[in-house]
């Protein structure tokens, strides 16, 4: 079954008008988010499928998907002081459609940045390096806002995604960091903030030994099968 997007929710007379999550405008715009998703998260399959190929080991260890809530949008517009309008949930909500990508290693996730770079009509809107630089909070990852084409019919579309490339290690401190902020409201004490950053520089000095272990292990591999 194919299903029908008004395109006038991107543009034209109902661009402006006021956003209303029950409706079922806002389902189709939704829609338009997933597919765009799932567009990105068919390619990033792909560069993981070609170089298991190529070198014989994932580059990606695994991919999560998810559309923010109706309830997470509008929490996020009122925060941000914006009136809400369909106008500006396209244009200033950019985290709506989110694709994490865990790899192994920090090596890993500057060849998966470099690829998605050349994804073809793909348009890099925005990009953050937590990794070289991380929050003061502790938090690592890098992020990228990209602009994916979803063709519709005769009408090609454009819609953002959130890109989050990390390695298992920072996924399992962001993950724990979360979960600790959502039990307690965000509300956490200032012997918890500093411990956080503490086990995140920790993690980050295991991640990288684990990075050269796995270098040197893959080096001696090369040089045995010479």
């Amino acid at each position: 079954m194919i299903i029908k997007i008004d395109t006038s929710l991107v543009k034209g007379n109902n661009y402006k008008n006021k956003l209303n999550t029950k409706d079922n405008k806002f389902a189709q715009l939704m829609h338009l988010y997933s597919l765009a998703m799932r567009n990105v998260e068919e390619k990033v399959d792909s560069i993981n499928r070609d170089y298991r190929e190529i070198y014989g080991q994932d580059l990606i260890n695994h991919v999560m998907c998810r559309i923010k809530s109706p309830e997470g949008i509008i929490k996020k517009m009122k925060r941000k002081n914006y009136e809400l309008t369909y106008q500006n949930l396209i244009e200033n909500i950019n985290d709506i459609a989110g694709v994490r990508i865990i790899c192994r290693f920090k090596a890993n996730v500057f060849e998966v940045i470099d690829l998605i770079r050349e994804f073809e009509d793909c348009r890099i809107i925005k990009e953050k390096d937590y990794i070289t630089n991380p929050k003061k909070t502790g938090y690592s990852s890098y992020h990228m806002i990209v602009e994916v084409p979803v063709q519709l019919d005769e009408t090609k579309l454009y819609a953002k995604v959130e890109i989050q490339i990390r390695t298992m290690a920072m996924d399992f401190w962001a993950t724990l960091e979360h979960e600790i902020k959502y039990k307690s409201n965000g509300q956490i004490s200032n012997k918890v903030s500093r411990d956080l950053v503490i086990y995140a520089k920790i993690i980050n000095k295991i991640d990288n030994k684990l990075m050269k272990m796995h270098h040197k292990k893959y080096k001696r591999k090369i040089e045995l099968s010479e």
